[in-house]
């Protein structure tokens, strides 16, 4: 069973119909940890709540596992995985660097996936034919650039503090070694690799919903996405994606 890019710009509209009234508008926020700042939002809830209520009206016989409401049907083979904002942080900051996550997976590989930015009016997805954009510009199909030389290289994390202090020298590596560093960028910084904006995004600590939908969308536009050890990422975790395998090469031999 394929799914539809129609789909997707369902799902995606059913978010931002949650997502964007709140966006810049006082909204309550919750911490989700005792010992740290993790947060939630009313916006968080109701996003997913509209985007399960689309799968499970379309697809009920799928497992669905979503960041704020956890797991349902987990015997399922099929399984769509949900962060309904991924870049809370920037969400509640009012900055424009979050986005809608909703993937599939298929006996635990990402098949599908895609990145909406209501605000800027972008869509990012994959279906299994390649990786498109849809947004200000034109619609168009993308391509990762070809960079293969980390001298060359722009690499995107969220911040350099997230990194542990064994994970932290690895990082440094790579990024001493590359010609522009950002922070700041969650989920855009897989979409702008998939558009040919940059080259390499390294993070630590994703959870499953933080990585599947993003998966598809960097492959399918010709990129490399691994764990810091080369294996899938569906799992999360420490997480590289390059623009090439080449490039993908130099960057794994630093941080190892």
């Amino acid at each position: 069973m394929t799914i539809s890019p129609a789909f997707l710009r369902r799902v995606a509209a059913a978010a931002a119909a949650e997502t964007l009234p709140r966006f810049r508008h006082p909204v309550s926020i919750d911490n989700k940890l005792a010992g740290g700042f993790d947060p939630v939002t009313e916006a968080d809830r109701e996003a997913e709540r509209a985007i399960r209520a689309l799968i499970v009206e379309d697809y009920p016989d799928d497992g669905i596992h979503g960041e704020e409401f956890g797991l349902e049907r987990e015997a399922s083979e099929r399984r769509w995985i949900i962060d309904p904002i991924d870049g809370t942080r920037a969400f509640i900051s009012g900055i424009p660097l979050w986005g809608t996550l909703v993937g599939l997976t298929a006996g635990g590989r990402a098949q599908a996936g895609m990145m909406s930015q209501p605000f800027t009016g972008e869509l990012f997805f994959a279906t299994g034919e390649g990786t498109y954009y849809e947004g200000p510009g034109g619609n168009r199909r993308l391509a990762a650039r070809d960079t293969t030389e980390l001298s060359d290289a722009t690499l995107c994390t969220t911040t350099p503090s997230l990194f542990d202090p064994l994970r932290r020298p690895a990082y440094d590596r790579v990024e001493a070694a590359v010609c522009l560093p950002r922070y700041g960028t969650d989920c855009y910084a897989y979409a702008m690799l998939a558009a040919g904006q940059v080259d390499l995004v390294i993070e630590s600590g994703l959870q499953p919903y933080d990585i599947v939908a993003l998966i598809p969308i960097v492959e399918q536009a010709g990129g490399v996405i691994t764990t810091w050890a080369g294996g899938r990422a569906e799992g999360g975790g420490d997480v590289i994606a390059a623009a090439t395998p080449q490039l993908h090469e130099k960057a794994m031999a630093l941080l190892r």
